[in-house]
């Protein structure tokens, strides 16, 4: 049986099928018509391999508590053995329905209210929410765009941090979403190094790894066995196969006390078992799905190049942020002389577009567009072409 869903150039009407990305615009007060490239949900159908598995269990038709026993994990295991080179132990494991969901459990397991919390704006906006929502504080560590068009960090100001606000947590993102940074060996060394030195646990949220071009994801934690000891790295196949409401991540903590703190979060919020679909849909993703994986991937690249080179040739005052990492490209409309206002006006009335505003990741966001090019060229074509007459 061969893959079948390798045609990403269709174009799939999702409207009515309960989708965030399609069926909430007015909801969320945008105009009726926008066309969406905002949130981190491909518009491609996942792997038939996939599909079969899940209509196959849906046929059982009993659907009560279930789980996983160590065939899961070794799926698992071996999907980042060969893709991250990084061998994993079934201890580690906690699944969780959704990263998110574990960072919020990590606010609350590690640090008190009131506490400082670590991120490097601009970053996934969830990263802020669950610190405030749960009474702490963020503390940002804010990434400057150099000279090379890459975002990169401030060491010394990440250590000044950690020092002046009493820092005992760390959200990393990396691959970094949205400035598409692939955070390199030698840059995850130098926050590793300050984060043992100072006791700073880190969560590494990996949900993107699988999405790097040109460079190489490093898994923070496979880097040294005292990051190992500090961190709770997570992963998912939610991004990679476009799974998000299947709700299933692997959440990945060596270190026993560290553990043991999180899974009594867990208790407490109340989670036990997840959904069995999410775990059948995991494991027909990391056991089946290598075909389907790897034609996305390389049809993503060529979109990411397409929207690279139509934005030099088309759109004046804009600056695509050189693309290492995510399928969410980072762009700059700070030469265009617009205030953050007028651009969101310009992007959702006039160019009619959904994206997600540069400002709802921070500060530092403001000026930029984040646009989700996971979807089929003529859709992300039409999209450039209506910021171009917009910026007419």
């Amino acid at each position: 049986m061969a893959e079948r869903n390798l045609d990403f150039d269709k174009v799939i009407n999702r409207k009515n099928t309960r989708s965030l990305k399609y069926d909430f615009a007015k909801k969320r007060g945008m105009p009726e018509e926008v066309l969406p490239l905002w949130v981190a949900d491909m518009d491609f159908v996942t792997s038939s391999y996939i599909e079969d598995a899940l209509i196959e269990r849906a046929k059982h038709g009993i659907f009560g508590y279930s789980e996983v026993q160590t065939p899961y994990f070794e799926i698992v295991r071996d999907w980042l053995k060969k893709h991250h080179g990084w061998e994993v132990n079934e201890r580690w494991l906690i699944k969780t329905p959704g990263i998110v969901f574990a960072l919020a459990m990590a606010v609350k397991a590690y640090t008190e209210p009131g506490d400082g919390v670590l991120i490097q704006l601009p970053v996934y906006y969830p990263f802020s929410e669950v610190i405030e929502d749960n009474g702490r504080k963020v503390v940002s560590n804010t990434l400057y765009l150099g000279e090379d068009n890459l975002y990169h960090i401030d060491f010394e100001d990440f250590e000044k941090k950690i020092v002046e606000e009493k820092i005992k947590l760390f959200l990393l993102c990396n691959p970094h979403n949205p400035v598409g940074r692939v955070w390199r060996e030698e840059e995850l060394i130098k926050l590793g190094d300050i984060c043992v030195k100072h006791n700073v646990i880190v969560v590494s949220d990996e949900i993107h790894q699988d999405f790097v071009f040109k460079v190489k994801h490093t898994v923070f934690a496979n880097l040294k066995k005292e990051y190992e000891n500090i961190s709770i790295t997570c992963t998912s196949p939610s991004k990679t196969f476009n799974l998000a409401s299947m709700m299933i991540s692997n959440i990945f903590i060596p270190n026993q006390q560290i553990r043991r703190k999180f899974r009594k979060e867990l208790d407490a919020a109340g989670i036990s078992q997840l959904s069995v679909l999410g775990l059948v849909a995991c494991e027909a993703a990391y056991s089946k799905g290598e075909e389907w994986y790897q034609a996305m991937l390389s049809y993503v690249a060529d979109n990411i190049e397409f929207t690279r080179k139509f934005v030099e040739e088309n759109l004046h005052g804009v600056d695509m942020i050189e693309h290492e990492g995510t399928y969410l490209v980072w762009l700059d409309f700070r030469k265009t002389g617009l205030s953050a206002d007028e651009l969101e006006k310009l992007i959702i009335h006039k160019a009619k577009l959904w994206l997600d505003s540069g400002k709802i990741f921070g500060e530092s966001g403001i000026g930029f567009q984040r646009i989700n090019v996971a979807c089929p060229r003529v859709v992300l074509e039409e999209a450039l072409i209506r910021i171009k007459e917009a910026l007419k």
